[in-house]
């Protein structure tokens, strides 16, 4: 049985753009011989639709662009991700996430989904209404298991943040499958890819039949899809593989197919996945907002470098602007550290002094300081104008604006609010400091690309005089861990303690943490690539007094 997989980049929304790609997609691959043509997990509207399932004519429309997919479909059949409406006798939430067994002209069947992820970034029980078991449909001579996403999920041995009363996957087993087909809409985040493998893995020994795993590829608001879709078998393993973070239609004949050999799971291979990740994912949130450009302030220093570098490669470097704003207290290197990295991409590079209108501002506001002392005010005068200046730039180019700062940064408030964090998307908002360091070699590994000295130099925000970032912070290898125990994992101060830690400044960062959580709430969208990022997936409080 020659199975033709669709790991296509479909736009939210976008339903006459989708259906266009889902058709070309079917036809391309009815060419290349295949019998049965599998798409991802909601890929009529594109994934995750979110509210918009709440508007009034939302489902009708994605209903009548699956209509008229359908009646394009031959007797080759395609299995399609798409909404379904209940009935209106239906108890419960009126929609399905579901898959349309589409054939001849029109749709003969239904598959839904069974289990309803609602952690982290997931909120389908806001929208759907689960079905009790998968659906079996018999195909020629067939038996075939149909699920979706979150269906197999159910591993004891998979941590995710839910837990399942039922099992999908076990009432399957009882179904003497031919073969098991999981439509899925999965966000990629660092090692994902290789606990899927091996869940699937399992859920083929499980089942003893082989399993389809077609996954979305693109990126979406914060989210971005890997593809990376494969097909493993009971005895054999993994025996096709489609390629990450880029569309892809292929055609395999699961019968003679014989296992293939799979990425190893190292340093090198991680930093390629994050690199390629934001690649796609700045790529995608620009040209699906409809922007073709792209501004990012230089500061000579490591994140703005690797920001720069990342949005040449998803845009290309004509339609880059990299913009130096030197103060009075401004280091030569900042300058010539962001012209050499401007002329190593090949961008366009502005420099505009701002030391005489920071003087400005503060003749303006003399009258108003008069008998204070200097302090932070003075500083973030300088971040904000720089801020002014750049959404200038981007009004004036209609270029999207990209922020620069990294997670750790966020994460305890090291940026100004209207300031350094203006902008349209927060590239590196989910990489550590350490991981910024760490990915600026990887973008030299074939040559200087950010120059030596931006990495070497120790990092400083450049808003007073010989400022370091260690002056105010902890080292960053330290803040780092502390602050991944406390955020992705959850940990409290004395579990964080106990690992070896100085308590003054666990306590210190814990502080900065919660105290700043309404300068993120206010920050641009950040694209996704950790197991919990700020955003959508963490929602915790502004205004709280729990201390743990």
């Amino acid at each position: 049985m020659k199975l033709g997989l669709a790991q296509i980049n479909t736009t939210v929304g976008d339903l006459s753009g989708n259906k266009a790609i889902i058709l070309d997609a079917y036809n391309r691959l009815v060419e290349q011989g295949a019998e049965l043509i599998i798409f991802p997990e909601l890929v009529v509207c594109g994934y995750p639709p979110r509210d918009l399932l709440l508007k009034s004519r939302f489902a009708n429309d994605v209903k009548q662009s699956l209509d008229s997919i359908a009646r394009e479909i031959s007797e080759v059949p395609a299995l399609i991700g798409c909404i379904e409406i209940a009935s209106s006798s239906q108890k419960g939430r009126p929609l399905y996430n579901a898959a349309a067994w589409c054939e001849s002209g029109t749709i003969l069947s239904y598959g839904r989904k069974c289990l309803l992820p609602n952690y982290d970034v997931f909120d389908e029980e806001r929208y759907f209404e689960p079905a009790t078991k998968p659906l079996v449909y018999q195909w020629k001579d067939k038996r075939i298991g149909i699920t979706i996403c979150e269906d197999i999920w159910t591993d004891e041995k998979v941590q995710t943040s839910k837990r399942y009363c039922h099992d999908p996957v076990e009432l399957l087993s009882k179904e003497g499958l031919d073969l098991l087909i999981n439509l899925s809409a999965s966000p990629w985040h660092t090692h994902k890819e290789h606990s899927r493998q091996d869940l699937i893995e399992q859920v083929s020994h499980r089942l003893n039949c082989p399993v389809v795993y077609c996954n979305s590829v693109g990126g979406n608001d914060e989210l971005i899809f890997d593809g990376d879709s494969f097909i493993t078998h009971p005895s054999k393993g993994i025996i096709a593989q489609m390629p990450k973070f880029k569309q892809s239609l292929n055609t395999f004949d699961i019968e003679t197919a014989t296992r293939i050999a799979t990425e190893t799971e190292c340093p090198e291979n991680t930093l390629k996945h994050m690199h390629d990740a934001l690649i796609l994912g700045l790529r995608d949130y620009a040209q699906k907002s409809n922007f073709t450009k792209g501004i990012i302030g230089l500061s000579g220093g490591i994140d703005s470098a690797v920001v720069a570098a990342i949005a040449t490669e998803a845009l290309g470097a004509d339609n880059i602007i990299g913009v130096a704003m030197p103060s009075a207290i401004s280091s030569d290197h900042s300058i010539s550290d962001a012209q050499a990295l401007a002329q190593n991409l090949k961008i366009e590079f502005q420099n505009i002094p701002i030391k005489d209108p920071v003087g400005s501002i503060e003749t303006h506001l003399a009258p108003s300081f008069k008998g204070l002392e200097r302090d932070v005010t003075e500083e973030n005068i300088q971040a904000r104008l720089r801020g002014v200046l750049l959404m200038a730039l981007s009004n004036k180019h209609n270029a999207l604006l990209l922020t620069t700062g990294n997670k750790s940064e966020i994460a305890v408030g090291y940026c100004t609010l209207y300031g350094d964090m203006c902008g349209g998307l927060a590239v590196i908002s989910d990489l550590p400091k350490m991981q910024v360091y760490a990915l600026a070699k990887y973008i030299n590994r074939d040559g200087i690309i950010i120059p030596q000295n931006t990495i070497d130099k120790a990092p400083s925000a450049e808003l007073s005089p010989d400022q370091k970032d260690e002056d105010s912070l902890p080292p960053y290898p330290i803040l780092d861990a502390i602050l991944h125990h406390y955020i992705e994992e959850g940990l409290s101060r004395a579990e964080i303690s106990d690992q070896g830690f100085d308590s003054d400044i666990v306590n210190f960062i814990i502080k900065k943490v919660d105290q700043n959580e309404y300068k993120r709430k206010q920050a641009a969208p950040g694209l996704k690539i950790s197991p919990l990022a700020f955003g959508i997936g963490r929602r915790m409080p502004i205004v709280q007094k729990y201390i743990n």
